[in-house]
């Protein structure tokens, strides 16, 4: 899969496209039973995700000499302060989290208070005028009920299957969280405070992450972090499949994104 990509932010745009292919095409992959199939779409979404970051990294550090000419040049709006977030990520994530990525990877100042009715309104702007916009900032969605799962956000592009969370998903999640933030700490230099703090509220709560002197390596991070997470993920990766299948066969148009009504999920499991 060697693509010739432009630079700057069109190759990121292109990349993210990349990444959701090969995951949906993993997805297919692992229903199927392909087993050596999966492996090598797995190593190449690492690379994809891997050049991601690069791609990432490079528009971090030209920014600042594009942008000091103009002290009054608009700042991202929080739906793009927010997806920078969850894409670094991968996985859905709770407020408090998002904030503390932004702080720690990206420039600008994203206030807690404005995340407060970013779903509803993200809702609103889709019924409004579906499909809209390239994406859209939704919840996750229960593996159980398939309905909003309280605090925690997701990006509509994500197959349906990262969208869903079951009873493992929290820990799993953090698990690749905690692996991303590795990863990108890894890139950055020593004196990136900010980014090696959250590191080390990742590795406190990882067994055998967090060095004794109470800093956190991020090798070290990302293979504990690893180690369980190849105890739990498949488990997992089978519940939210399940779940997906339900979805896909229950829900359309804005429930989809945004999730069921309780109401109407009871009708259905009750037919």
């Amino acid at each position: 899969m060697s693509e010739s990509i432009p630079a700057s932010s069109e190759r990121i745009e292109l990349l993210e496209r990349r990444i959701d292919r090969l995951r949906g095409e993993l997805r297919r992959a692992a229903t199927t039973g392909d087993r050596t199939h999966a492996r090598t779409l797995r190593a190449e979404l690492r690379r994809v995700e891997q050049a991601w970051d690069e791609a990432l990294a490079e528009l971090e550090d030209n920014a600042p000499a594009v942008a000091r000419p103009n002290p009054a040049a608009p700042m991202l709006s929080i739906r793009e302060q927010v997806h920078h977030a969850l894409t670094l990520l991968t996985v859905p994530a709770a407020p408090k989290l998002i904030i503390a990525v932004h702080d720690a990877f990206f420039p600008g100042e994203l206030v807690a208070a404005r995340l407060t009715s970013l779903r509803r309104d993200e809702e609103r702007s889709f019924k409004v005028a579906p499909y809209g916009r390239p994406y859209y900032l939704c919840p996750a969605l229960t593996a159980d009920l398939l309905s909003p799962a309280r605090g925690l956000l997701a990006i509509s592009t994500w197959p349906l299957e990262t969208r869903v969370v079951g009873p493992l998903s929290a820990r799993v999640d953090f698990l690749i969280a905690a692996i991303k933030v590795a990863e990108r700490v890894a890139q950055l230099p020593d004196d990136a405070h900010d980014a090696r703090r959250l590191l080390w509220r990742f590795a406190a709560g990882i067994p055998g992450a967090a060095s004794p002197s109470g800093g956190a390596d991020p090798a070290t991070v990302a293979a504990q972090a690893q180690a369980e997470l190849d105890v739990h993920q498949d488990s997992d990766t089978a519940d939210r499949a399940a779940a997906a299948t339900r979805a896909q066969d229950r829900l359309d148009g804005a429930e989809a994104l945004f999730g069921a009504r309780l109401q109407r999920m009871r009708r259905a499991t009750a037919s």
